[in-house]
Parts: structure tokens; C-alpha cells; sequence
């Protein structure tokens, strides 16, 4: 079966899985499900304890071994199955399959991953896991769900903020939910229960955001310009390199230019996803990006991206004074595209 993250505690207090698989790419959420299993675990009497984490040197018929081996004092066994690249590999797909059709007795397995694509999660080895016990996907926190996630870590802790102090802390630990969750943390040491004030939440709240050159384009398309700014800004003090922003933005503006291409010519917008390479949890978004944008200035910016290359290279000036400059009026001649005054082409 597959459940959520939300639907764990539920699940658990039913009645345990005889495994369970923890998927995702959000540390402090894979970190924070794979607690509460181990902990229910532990409640239940699951007190043996076997850690394995795959890696190049690892045998696969050690846990295989282990699953096998009855404990000594008769203590029930927890299994916890670790596999950072997500890709057990064909010997290790084969002991996965092998393992959940003859589950121990007496033993619950965990087994955590990162995010899993279509095709792993389409192999006999992941069909195994979900069909014996329990599939976790974690999902990611994206920006316009993290002052909701705030405000109810807030609640946990019999604290709460007005909409604009959690605006204030999503800007300042966005992309890093660890760091977002200590900072929480913080304010709990700091304070007492209750409404939390601007000031005091600026005051405590450092500037731990990371961002990505994904978020980057996200909020180009999105007509954010205050945050195409501040992102921008953060990966100039990462010391992102300009060839790597400009790539990803360039790439962002053709398929914007393909997808408005093929809408003027009347094709289905599931054609021109597929020929544009375009992620599904970005369709909807560049597709709507794509029907508000003029042409002209979709192509202008092109043009622009081509002169920044030019710039890297060092056989072009720059008019705007640095490279950054640069790269700022590209994206903001995009997420400013929407707005009535820049409609003029």
C-alpha cells in the first residue's frame, strides 16, 4: 500500500507494517518518518536492532542472513535498510524481492530512499515493497506551501504568527527545512506560548534560505519578481557560477517559446510537453507562463541570454555593470511580463 506522510501516525497506531519504504529528498521529513516507525517499534517490543547501508562493498546475503537469524535472548528485530543512491542494483532488486516473499517473523523493516523516478518506482523490486507492507513518498515543501508547514510546527509548540511573520521566516529558510525546523525550535526556547510578534521572530530568525536554479526559473515563470530577486541574490552569495543560472534560464525561455509556438499552430498541449521535455509538475505551470507571454518578448529575452553567453565568454561588454545585473533584467523582462503596463509588443 501506499500512504502519506500525514497518514503515518495513523497507520502505525493501527497496527505495524511488516515493512515499510521511506522515499524522498526532504532530510528532515525522511528523518522525522523514519523516527516515528522506529519508535512505534520499539513500543511494540521490537527491540533487536540491525542497521545495513548499501554501498559499493555491501553483501546482500548479510541481510538475507540476518532476516533468518532468530534472535538469541527471542527479542523481536527491527531491520533498517538504508540505500542512498535509491538503485539496489539487479542482485540487490532480486534479494529485495526474494526478502518480501518470505518476510521474518517478528521483524519490521525499514528501508529508506531518496525520491524515486517512474521508472524505479515501475521495478519488480519497488512493486515488492509496496505490495508487502507500506510506501512513504515524501513530498517537498515547495515555497507556496511553507508558511503553512510553519505555521503548524509553530502549533506543536503552542505558538502562532500573523501571515506576514510567516512570509518573513519561509523567505529566510526556504530550500532548507532543516535549518527551517532549528529555527522554529529556537523560537520555542526564546518565547513563551502565543502570538509571536514581527519583531521578535526578526529578530531571532537567521538568513539560512538555500536556493536552486529550479526555484530560480520557477519564480521567473511565475511572475514573482520579488522573488526571481531575492533568489537570484541568495545563489550570488552561494557563488553559484552565471553559466550555470544562464543554461537553466535559457533553457526555461525555449520551452516557453516551443510550447507558445505550438499553441499558435493549434497541437495538443500533451504533444508539445513531450517535445519540449517538460517535466509533469511543471506543465501547468509553463503552459499558463506560455499562453500570458508575448511572443516577441519571449524571443527578445533569447536574444538577451545569447548576449549574457557572450559576456561569460568574455567577447561581449556588459551595459548593465556586472554579469548579475545582466541576469537580473533577464528574468525580471519575464516575471514582469504580466503585468498590464509591460504589455506594449
Amino acid at each position: 500500500m501506499r500512504i502519506n506522510a500525514e497518514q503515518l501516525y495513523r497507520q502505525l497506531s493501527q497496527q505495524l507494517a511488516p515493512i515499510y519504504a521511506i522515499s524522498g529528498n526532504e532530510p528532515l521529513l525522511v528523518i522525522e518518518a523514519a523516527d516515528l516507525i522506529r519508535q512505534h517499534a520499539r513500543q511494540q517490543g521490537f527491540s533487536e536492532y540491525a542497521l545495513f547501508t548499501v554501498d559499493q562493498h555491501f553483501r546482500w546475503m548479510d541481510l538475507l542472513n540476518t532476516s533468518n537469524c532468530p534472535s538469541l535472548f527471542g527479542d523481536r528485530k527491527l531491520i533498517d535498510l538504508r540505500i542512498p543512491s535509491g538503485k539496489p542494483g539487479k542482485e540487490g532488486g532480486k534479494a529485495i524481492e526474494s526478502f518480501c516473499k518470505s518476510l521474518p517473523q517478528d521483524t519490521v523493516t525499514l528501508i529508506t530512499l531518496p525520491k524515486l523516478d517512474k521508472q524505479s518506482q515501475s521495478t519488480q523490486w519497488f512493486k515488492a515493497i509496496e505490495n508487502a507492507g507500506a510506501v512513504i513518498p515524501i513530498q517537498t515543501i515547495g515555497h507556496a506551501q511553507l508558511p503553512a508547514w510553519i505555521r503548524q510546527r509553530l502549533g506543536k509548540q503552542q505558538q502562532s504568527a500573523d501571515a506576514e511573520t510567516l512570509d518573513f521566516i519561509a523567505d529566510n529558510v526556504e530550500g532548507n527545512l532543516l535549518a527551517a525546523h532549528q529555527e522554529i525550535q529556537k523560537l520555542a526556547l526564546l518565547y513563551p506560548p502565543g502570538q509571536l510578534t514581527f519583531e521578535q521572530v526578526k529578530n531571532a530568525v537567521l538568513n539560512v534560505a538555500r536556493y536552486d536554479l529550479f526555484q530560480l526559473a520557477e519564480s521567473m515563470t511565475a511572475f514573482d519578481p520579488v522573488r526571481y530577486t531575492r533568489i537570484l541574490s541568495g545563489l550570488q552569495g552561494e557563488a553559484t557560477a552565471p553559466p550555470l543560472i544562464l543554461a537553466t534560464l535559457a533553457e526555461q525561455i525555449r520551452q516557453l517559446i516551443a510550447l507558445r509556438a505550438g499553441l499558435d499552430r493549434g497541437l495538443p498541449p500533451d504533444q508539445l510537453f513531450k517535445s519540449a521535455r517538460i517535466w509533469r509538475s511543471r506543465q501547468n505551470s509553463l503552459l499558463s507562463a506560455a499562453k500570458r507571454i508575448p511572443v516577441v518578448r519571449l524571443q527578445q529575452s533569447l536574444i538577451h541570454a545569447a548576449k549574457i553567453d557572450r559576456i561569460n565568454k568574455g567577447v561581449a561588454a556588459t551595459n548593465s555593470g556586472t554579469v548579475w545585473d545582466e541576469l537580473l533584467q533577464l528574468g525580471l523582462n519575464i516575471a514582469l511580463a504580466d503585468q498590464p503596463t509591460m504589455r506594449r509588443n
